[in-house]
């Protein structure tokens, strides 16, 4: 297991910092990828919060494990290694890395995660820090959460697998989770039920049930999932809005 520092060590040289060229301490969003890794889209994402005056860090947590797209593929996806709990622990490291940064203003991160990268996110503001080995982290009860004031969850999983998504969160930011209501890996109802949980923890909890598949703004069409451009301009919209509202 590794500390937190350990860890950031591990993931910081495959790190993408987007953002204003300046040295300025600046709220900084935190991009958490689905199961197939990084993807076209995220770009997009970085470009829209550096629009907003944030920085955003693109985290990939394939290459620090020597995880290729097609290994990814046939066994993050389909629950074989590196289920959410485990990948909770990039969360924290990042978190964690990310505020010790001078441009960095640690009071004003945001997270956003696409599936996995969401089941990563919710396994860490739900994780029980006095566990051994929580997250895969010997300290991860050391990270400071309170400078997270908003968490994206786009089309977040939350099936079977994530068998800890009724847990009560234990730092509560402003949610806006993203729900495709053709999602094949829910169903709204599923989707609307761990959402409901957050907003009983005591968060602030906006839902957008997109009327679309899963991935829907990733420019790619594998069946069932579809792109869909609209939909992908208003998800972006949505999510430039949540950085400004919190900033």
């Amino acid at each position: 297991m590794d500390t937190l520092a350990e860890r950031w060590t591990r993931l910081e040289p495959h790190m993408t910092l987007v953002g204003p060229d300046d040295d300025r301490s600046r709220p900084t969003v935190i991009l958490f990828h689905g199961c197939g890794g990084l993807r076209d889209h995220l770009p997009r994402y970085a470009a829209a919060a550096k629009a907003a005056g944030w920085r955003a860090c693109i985290l990939d947590s394939y290459e620090p494990r020597g995880l290729s797209r097609s290994a990814a593929m046939a066994f993050v996806c389909t629950g074989l290694i590196l289920r959410g709990g485990e990948r909770s622990g990039d969360v924290l490291a990042a978190i964690h890395g990310l505020s010790q940064r001078p441009d960095v203003d640690a009071s004003c991160l945001a997270l956003a995660g696409w599936s996995h990268g969401g089941w990563s996110i919710m396994e860490a503001m739900s994780l029980d820090p006095r566990a051994p080995g929580a997250a895969g982290l010997r300290d991860a009860g050391t990270c400071d959460l309170s400078g997270v004031r908003a968490v994206w969850l786009a089309y977040a999983y939350v099936g079977f697998a994530a068998v800890n998504r009724m847990r009560p969160w234990r730092h509560c930011p402003k949610v806006l989770a993203v729900i495709a209501r053709r999602d094949h890996l829910t169903t709204v109802r599923n989707a609307e039920q761990v959402n409901a949980m957050i907003r009983n923890c005591g968060a602030e909890v906006e839902t957008w049930i997109a009327e679309g598949t899963h991935s829907f703004d990733e420019p790619m069409n594998a069946p069932p999932m579809r792109y869909d451009d609209a939909l992908a301009d208003e998800a972006l919209r949505r999510f430039a809005a949540l950085l400004e509202d919190v900033a």
